[in-house]
């Protein structure tokens, strides 16, 4: 059994501590009480055969002729040795056993001292899902799953856009979900959507799958691809108020806004500034349409930010960006120390049945 307990004190050194005896008292206890009885049964048996003596005394004892010799016969000798080794293996049984059932009851443990680090990186992934970046949004969720692969203790969160924004999950550091809505991003975009027949029955599990996952990012009909809006948006997802923890956003567009948006891109890197978050971006636009303005645009504001900027098939991308969220905030928050008890009655439980057993044994072959 895994016993956390309260806080353990400060000066105790992270780490295992050893084996020892949660309640040494009651071992002691059990082996007071054990030789307590033992003596007192030693004590009681001495009166019985003083008192038997006596009384043959009394009666009279009739003494046998030429009867020292039995000593001497072999076969009465080894009986003789065999009842005292019968004896003494009982009394070694009996030991045994108390000892393991004393110590069972002591509780044998192991203590280790557990101090949990923080992650203090809070990362938002902002995804554009219009119809120019569904052709790279499955590669993209990809880059994201590698990066998750890298952090622990960071918090991760998931924002998704196109004329308006949808949170897929929010901070959280519960990796397994993250993977999870990773993987299902992935196997929404397999397919472009563009090359999907929506009267086909064919198709319609992979168009169900798509709608579902991009639901709530279309609900302004005249608009598509607010980059700046769903920017601004992602900068909304972290906590309110002065924090310890970094904070970085991982925006992955073609930056090809077809609408009329609240933000612009570049007022939206503003807000995202002015909450002391750093913007990285991922170009998620053919590697022809580098250098057009969009592109260039794109770039000059991620980079004006300090941020980090990569093409979608950029190999280092993933890399390059870890290395830079990790070594915006190394430091690591400690968590109060926690002394985790577990049980050992294994060892112990099996000296008290290896006892028992002897004694067992013994008993039965003196009744022979």
């Amino acid at each position: 059994m895994v016993t956390p307990l309260a806080a353990a004190p400060a000066v105790l050194t992270p780490g295992p501590q050893g084996a020892s005896i949660l309640w040494p008292w009651l071992l002691a206890a059990v082996v007071v009480v054990v030789l307590a009885a033992g003596a007192a049964a030693w004590w009681l048996a001495r009166r019985r055969r003083a008192r038997a003596e006596r009384a043959r005394d009394a009666d009279g004892v009739t003494w046998v002729a030429n009867s020292s010799y039995l000593a001497q016969v072999p076969a009465f000798a080894a009986w003789v040795r065999r009842y005292r080794t019968l004896q003494v293996a009982g009394l070694v049984g009996l030991l045994v056993a108390v000892v393991g059932v004393g110590t069972v009851a002591a509780r044998p443990v192991e203590t280790d001292v557990v101090v949990d680090r923080l992650g203090t990186r809070d990362i938002v992934l902002c995804l554009d899902v219009s119809g120019s970046m569904t052709a790279y949004d499955g590669e993209i969720l990809k880059v994201y799953s590698e990066m998750v692969d890298s952090f622990e203790g960071e918090r991760i969160a998931l924002s998704i856009f196109n004329s308006t924004s949808r949170t897929v999950f929010p901070l959280t550091d519960d990796y397994t979900l993250v993977k999870e809505q990773l993987a299902a991003g992935v196997s929404a975009f397999d397919k472009d959507p563009s090359t999907l027949d929506f009267t086909s029955e064919r198709d319609e599990k992979d168009i169900l799958e798509f709608m579902s996952y991009t639901a709530g990012t279309l609900a302004n009909d005249s608009a598509a691809s607010l980059i700046g809006d769903g920017l601004a948006n992602c900068a909304l997802q972290f906590d309110e108020g002065a924090t310890e923890r970094s904070r970085s956003i991982i925006l992955a567009t073609d930056n090809y806004v077809a609408g009329d948006p609240i933000y612009t891109l570049e007022e939206a890197a503003t807000l995202v500034a002015s909450r002391d978050i750093t913007l990285h971006g991922i170009y998620g636009g053919s590697d022809l349409y580098a250098g057009t303005p969009e592109e260039v645009e794109y770039r000059d504001v991620v980079e004006a930010g300090g941020g980090l900027y990569f093409l979608a098939g950029d190999p280092q991308a993933v890399e390059g960006m870890v290395e830079d969220v990790v070594a915006q905030q190394a430091v690591e928050l400690d968590a109060s120390p926690e002394v985790i008890v577990t049980d050992l009655p294994t060892v112990w439980f099996l000296v008290a049945t290896a006892g028992a057993a002897l004694l067992l044994v013994v008993a039965w072959r003196l009744r022979e």
